[in-house]
């Protein structure tokens, strides 16, 4: 679904921001549903416990060792609570973007995305956000976007810094799904 094919004043649902394939494209990028051919690519991803030090233990992906069964409900169950797509560098699985937390009173939604480790520091990460802030905004109605990054994950503060994020606070503990709370900061744009 793109802009011009909303109502004036519709709220956009959840399941409309993943409408149409492939959903968002860059030179490099293209940022699509998730396929069940990608269940190796999402394997490695998930395997990886460097990609996943500084995020939540809740996250979709990890909840369920069988990923077949986790790719089918990405876009039924999942889609109650957030949209997840791959990003794809050059036609290369590279990693995931997820939108979450979507509160439709507010035309509110936060962001967060991850990597495989061979991606990292080549401007992905930044690349792919950028596609989804404006798409978010642009197309989907959105007007205010945040994210969470554990205190000490430095590389995606830095992302969600050249992408117009302002950290407007710092240290709070949360439920990350860990035995302690997590110390991490909050951003808006």
């Amino acid at each position: 679904m793109t802009g011009s094919e909303r109502t004036v004043g519709e709220q956009p649902e959840l399941v409309s921001l993943i409408e149409g394939e492939p959903l968002l494209m860059s030179g490099r990028l293209v940022l699509r549903r998730l396929e069940q051919a990608d269940a190796d690519a999402l394997r490695e991803l998930t395997d990886d416990p460097l990609v996943y030090r500084y995020l939540p233990t809740f996250l979709y992906e990890k909840q369920d060792p069988d990923l077949s069964h986790v790719l089918d409900g990405l876009y039924g169950e999942c889609l109650r609570e957030s949209v997840i797509l791959g990003i794809f560098c050059e036609g290369t699985f590279a990693g995931l973007m997820e939108l979450y937390g979507y509160r439709p009173e507010l035309r509110k939604i936060s962001v967060g995305y991850r990597l495989l480790t061979r991606f990292w520091g080549k401007g992905i990460a930044t690349e792919a956000l950028q596609l989804a802030v404006r798409y978010l905004y642009e197309e989907a109605g959105i007007e205010i976007i945040t994210a969470s990054t554990m205190v000490e994950n430095r590389a995606s503060a830095n992302v969600l810094r050249k992408n117009g994020f302002t950290l407007v606070v710092s240290g709070i503990g949360e439920d990350w799904g860990y035995e302690e709370p997590t110390i991490s900061d909050k951003w808006i744009r």
